[in-house]
């Protein structure tokens, strides 16, 4: 160890296990001068030493494939940039469906895998039982081949990134347990430990179980619970020893286990049901204990008994073998199991990589996501689903808890669309109206919020009953559709984040952060954040209510990710201005349809002409006495002044399905850091010839100039009994050419409907595309849009 310590660091992680070498790696190896690592014991102590170390290219989700490819063809070249071995197999893996329902599970999954380069497949019984010829056949109907997974040896791994960050110059410093973090006015952090204070530009917090104790640190509880995860590793077995090439890791999916070979013999590690899995609920409540490093939990053989049964029975071999090792170790779990990720709302320059369940094949990706965040200003591609500021105040211990043990037991389910998952709901974040409406609608959640996905009536197949094609939501959302296309709905749209910002600086801030123009008093519009690269980082509406007073409303989902965004700019250019989150402080109603108007007229006598009050238009007024902005209202008095006019309930799915047919573009979906607004037809809300320099204007610019290779466009499609949603891959003569972003079924127009990207030379009115769903193309053909015109815009074509 050198005699004496760095003083000063740029970036400083706290946390020496697999996630957060990779990010001192990543990091020096882009230059990054004074990288500084710290850890309280030794590298690798924590969750990393005993994990199972598997690698896979498989991942359900749109970007989180990414991490895991680059994680993989990073490995590959690991040993040979740094000298280190890392032990990587790759005899690839298979995930087993053993049911109808599996197989409808595995295309679809395939219908989202064939736009990216991760190499996959779905293979017959046959396939499965040449690759893995131990194998019982009897219950094996298909299978999901991944060539290239595998699985690496994570101390090794650890070792070998911090080889190559020191090679590249990060210092790497242990024993050294960081024992306060206190905020410096500029912005910066003084780092204590036991051999003195370090000065950091920013700090990650990259300490697995540990992240609540640094988390406290700054203020934070972050939702992370360590889960007891046992694997059993087994003594040589002749028939493995006898084989000439190593087995393809296994994923059981109704077993609930993973199996692969150790050496001559096997190992395999279960997945509890919720009832029976452990948390370790002490290390929340009273902390980890202090000297805990590459110690074990005792292991429990009788909790995983019937998943060794259901090995034994898929992998008959086992029956015979001994079992030599049986590990249980702590693994990190979030409530929704994926990791949290990036620069945390409510302080400045404080980062986190927590939270990962999977750390051994997130580390390398992760480490080189974050790394190019904190050099470039903004993430190379959009990952908000593991945002750390998808929490917020509202996810308690006990909400964290309930959760993580259904994650856990939930780890192999079906995957279906538009899933919900109920423990630990509802949270304290429920609108003034959700104890009137939640025995009368299916319920989704939004960021703690309940809210309605579709009403009941008498005669519906009522609940939650998910399925890969149309299920019992199709005809009620149907009902739902018409009702708003042609008599009035309400939907509480409580959840939407909203802030209100106000001061001097206010207007110069949005002119900033904002690529449209700036509304007058009483007016709002729809605006965009943009990155300095030019990619739609929020869709946010404007209002402004008084002179320098603006109420920004925003999606649920990005309520903490677009506060931050704001706060950031605000603080980095000095403006004066205050803002404030007032998400939980207002609800929100939305009355829609033709007799809207009609409707609200009754409780108040302002005028809610189209002539008085005009589209995207604000103000103040009083219905049923209550005082609003523009918007809010009691429930129950707009339900009783709507009687005659057939008022009732819609929720979101009708929505989606609604704004679908307008060709409204969503953030998330149609825009976000992946795409640029030109690209996603936005054109009419960026104002390049605003006089402000708003952040990415000159990307912009030059996006322009050099012209689009793809662009959005709009699909029709008739279908059997399963529609688009978004995530599914397009093709065109045989050839892979893009993906949709969303899709819905249009009841006005009796078809599918959905977004997709494709190269602009494809993209023209009539052409002929398909769009791949569960394992069939079905043909869709480019459409002017939107199928169905808005409301002003129908207003304005009659007066013609």
């Amino acid at each position: 160890l050198e005699k004496r310590w760095k003083d000063s660091a740029e970036t400083l992680i706290i946390g020496g296990g697999c996630v957060g070498v990779s990010l001192a790696y990543h990091l020096a190896k882009a230059g990054m001068k004074d990288v500084v690592l710290l850890e309280k014991s030794q590298l690798t102590a924590g969750s990393t030493w005993h994990a199972a170390g598997l690698t896979a290219y498989y991942h359900p989700g749109i970007n989180l494939k990414k991490i895991h490819y680059y994680s993989i063809k990073l490995y590959e070249k690991l040993e040979e940039e740094t000298g280190q071995a890392v032990g990587f197999h790759q005899p690839g893996s298979i995930r087993i469906a053993s049911t109808p329902e599996r197989v409808d599970e595995l295309k679809y999954q395939m219908s989202r895998a064939h736009w990216h380069p991760n190499p996959q497949s779905l293979i017959s019984p046959e396939k499965v039982q040449e690759l893995f010829p131990l194998l019982n056949m009897d219950k094996v109907l298909a299978g999901l081949y991944n060539p290239g997974d595998g699985h690496i040896d994570p101390y090794s791994l650890t070792m070998a990134l911090a080889a190559g960050a020191r090679q590249y110059g990060a210092k790497l410093y242990f024993p050294a347990p960081v024992t306060g973090l206190a905020p410096t006015a500029e912005g910066k952090w003084d780092v204590e430990t036991p051999q003195g204070t370090i000065r950091a530009n920013r700090i990650v917090n990259a300490t697995g179980f540990w992240a609540r104790e640094v988390g406290k640190l700054v203020g934070f509880q972050h939702p992370v619970i360590p889960v007891h995860h046992q694997y059993v590793v087994t003594a040589s077995v002749p028939e493995v020893k006898a084989l000439k090439t190593e087995l393809p890791v296994i994923r059981d999916l109704d077993g609930s286990y993973y199996l692969r070979q150790e050496r001559d013999g096997l190992l395999f590690g279960p997945y509890e049901r919720q009832e029976k899995m452990k948390l370790q609920e002490s290390w929340v409540t009273d902390g980890v204990p202090p000297g805990f490093g590459k110690e074990l939990f005792e292991s429990d053989l009788d909790r995983i008994m019937e998943h060794v049964e259901a090995a034994m029975e898929m992998v008959p071999v086992l029956k015979n073998a001994d079992i030599i090792n049986v590990v249980s170790g702590p693994i990190t779990y979030t409530p929704d199991l994926l990791p949290m990720v990036g620069p945390h709302q409510g302080v400045r320059n404080y980062w986190v990589a927590i939270g990962f369940g999977y750390g051994i094949i997130h580390a390398g990706g992760v480490g080189k996501f974050l790394s190019d965040w904190i050099m470039n200003g903004e993430p190379s591609y959009d990952l908000i689903e593991i945002d750390p500021n998808r929490y917020g105040k509202w996810t308690s211990t006990a909400f964290t808890a309930a959760k993580a043990r259904e994650s856990y037991g939930f780890n192999n389910i079906v995957g279906f669309p538009k899933e919900e998952r109920f423990a630990g709901r509802p949270t304290e974040r429920v609108s003034g109206i959700y104890e009137t409406l939640k025995s009368k609608a299916s319920m989704g959640f939004h960021a703690g919020w309940e809210q309605p996905h579709w009403f009941y009536k008498p005669g519906d197949d009522v609940g939650y009953k998910p399925s890969f094609r149309r299920t019992n939501w199709f005809e009620p959302v149907g009902r739902e559709c018409k009702l708003v296309m042609e008599k009035v709905g309400v939907m509480d749209l409580t959840p939407f984040g909203k802030f209100i910002i106000r001061g001097k600086d206010s207007t110069k801030l949005l002119e900033r952060l904002f690529a449209n123009v700036i509304p007058k008093v009483g007016v709002t519009n729809i605006s965009h954040m943009l990155t300095p690269r030019g990619r739609v980082y929020a869709e946010v509406t404007v209002t402004q209510l008084s002179p320098g007073e603006f109420m920004l409303v925003t999606g649920s989902g990005s309520e903490l990710h677009d506060l931050r965004w704001i706060e950031q700019e605000a603080v980095e250019g000095r403006y004066s201005v205050e803002i404030t989150n007032v998400t939980d402080d207002m609800g929100v109603l939305g009355v829609a349809g033709p007799n809207a108007r009609k409707v609200l007229q009754k409780l108040t006598d302002e005028d809610l002409s189209n002539s008085a009050f005009r589209f995207l238009h604000c103000r103040s007024v009083t219905l049923a006495d209550i005082p609003l902005t523009a918007i809010r209202i009691s429930y129950t008095a707009v339900m009783e002044a709507g009687q005659e006019e057939g008022i009732d309930s819609f929720g979101a799915y009708a929505m989606n399905s609604l704004r679908m047919e307008k060709g409204f573009r969503a953030w998330g979906a149609e825009m976000n850091c992946d795409t640029n607004p030109l690209e996603a037809g936005l054109d009419y809300f960026i104002k390049l010839n605003k006089p402000a320099d708003f952040i990415g204007k000159q990307a912009l610019l030059d996006i322009k100039a050099k012209g689009l290779s793809r662009k959005l466009a709009y699909l029709t499609m008739q279908t059997d009994d399963v529609d688009p949603e978004g995530n599914e891959t397009v093709w065109h003569d045989g050839k892979v050419v893009g993906n949709t972003t969303s899709g819905a079924y249009s009841y006005s127009s009796q078809q599918s409907v959905a977004f997709a990207y494709v190269p602009t030379e494809l993209n023209t009115i009539g052409q002929k595309l398909e769009v791949e769903l569960l394992g069939k193309n079905y043909e869709a053909t480019i459409t002017e849009e939107p199928l169905i015109l808005t409301e002003p815009t129908r207003t304005r074509l009659q007066k013609k």
